[in-house]
């Protein structure tokens, strides 16, 4: 009864159908003509009944296609399907990419990523306590889920309003105030399925996302502060506000389980990007998940650490790049990183100033300290400074994806 369905009135496949099947009758009425040879011209006419037919069996193939991608592609991409369709099965070859991190910085090398791969794994922060997500994480007992909402839309193909609906935050004018409707689905979806990794999973679906976004652990955990003076705070957001040198950061429980997809995509992957995003706050906290360090050391993809352009105000005021890279060291192993990306471009005074009065500087790029440590320095211009100064995505992405088919010994030349 099924196949019966497709020849229902008004489905606009029965006259493909017929027609398709009028050409492969001629293409057979052809070659017999032709093996036959009852006349004196039947090779030539039988020759001309087959390529007759197998023009119209191509013609109807193509109309009955067009159907079916009437129904499932807006009518304006309907023209772009070749390149649509080039496009995604050389994005399948991609090399596979782990992102570890969370913020904006994540989200930021993902834009850039997603058009050179969709073998993407963005492993993501739950520590975050703060803002929509933590009033979400308060009132219904879920993992934040701010950032991930971040990272799904940074690698969304859907259509740009989709993008732009997850992303909207609803104003002062309601009880909604403050929250971005990407949380509120993703909590509700939460609620629907009763389980926050089948709501990242449904909610990757709707925004026919690139890759996939996981939690370095599905456990509620919260960030630990410990500053040099031994005093102690808790709680991601609560963390910068104290303006006070950090010793360490840890979480608390302490030995929460990571995901166990976060183990498969790091033992599979081409190469492991750490950051860019906040040191303390973003990057580190899922190095400290149970095992997740252990795992990345024990890869022999290349691991990088992407060094923030400009230092974070009561988090890493005055570091050096060598700083950074040495807190994730401290925190973890010496063989979590074997690379490290220094920014070398300049940031215009004009927005120095902005930034100086919130204390923020550029990182000094002391590259010979990390070199004489023991460890790869990838040197150059990858600042973004349109609006903010940020990691410039697509020359940041060019350096990860070229470092990563040197390194599998592939030549391969990326526009």
């Amino acid at each position: 009864m099924r196949r019966l369905k497709w020849l229902y009135p008004g489905m606009k496949i029965k006259r493909w159908i017929l027609t398709s099947t009028t050409g492969v009758l001629l293409v057979a009425i052809g070659s017999v003509i032709w093996i036959l040879k009852r006349f004196p011209d039947s090779k030539a006419a039988g020759i001309t009944v087959m390529v007759l037919g197998a023009l119209i069996v191509i013609y109807g193939m193509k109309r009955m296609l067009k159907s079916f991608i009437a129904v499932f592609l807006p009518q304006q991409r309907e023209r772009e399907l070749v390149d649509i369709m080039y496009h995604y099965r050389q994005l399948e070859k991609g090399p596979k990419v782990v992102v570890i991190g969370g913020g904006t910085g994540l989200s930021t090398i993902l834009h850039g990523l997603k058009e050179h791969t969709s073998n993407i794994t963005a492993i993501v922060t739950v520590a975050d306590d703060g803002g929509s997500s933590g009033r979400l994480r308060e009132q219904f007992g879920i993992l934040p889920p701010g950032d991930i909402r971040n990272c799904l839309v940074a690698l969304a193909d859907a259509e740009p309003l989709m993008r732009e609906l997850f992303q909207f935050r609803f104003g002062s004018e309601s009880e909604l105030s403050g929250h971005s409707f990407g949380n509120l689905f993703i909590t509700a979806m939460c609620k629907v399925t009763g389980d926050f990794e089948k709501a990242i999973k449904e909610s990757s679906k709707v925004l026919a996302i690139r890759g996939r976004v996981i939690p370095s652990t599905f456990e509620k955990v919260k960030l630990v502060a410990e500053y040099q003076n031994g005093e102690k705070t808790v709680g991601e957001t609560k963390i910068v506000k104290q303006h006070s040198p950090i010793k360490k950061v840890y979480l608390d429980p302490a030995r929460c389980k990571a995901s166990k997809e976060s183990f498969e995509s790091i033992a599979d992957a081409d190469i492991i990007v750490l950051g860019p995003g906040s040191l303390y706050t973003s990057v580190i906290p899922n190095l400290l998940v149970d095992g997740i360090a252990e795992k990345i050391a024990q890869s022999k993809a290349p691991k990088v650490y992407v060094c923030n352009v400009m230092t974070q105000s009561g988090e890493t005021d005055n570091y050096t790049a060598f700083e950074h890279m040495n807190v994730i060291i401290a925190h973890t192993r010496p063989d979590i990183v074997s690379y490290c990306i220094v920014n070398t471009g300049k940031v215009p005074k004009e927005f120095l100033k902005k930034y100086e009065e919130e204390g923020a500087y550029p990182v000094v790029a002391d590259s010979d300290k990390i070199i004489e440590n023991g460890y790869n320095v990838i040197e150059g211009d990858v600042v973004n400074i349109q609006n903010y100064v940020r990691h410039d995505t697509k020359k940041l992405s060019k350096i990860i994806i070229d470092l990563t088919l040197k390194t599998k010994g592939k030549k391969i030349s990326i526009d």
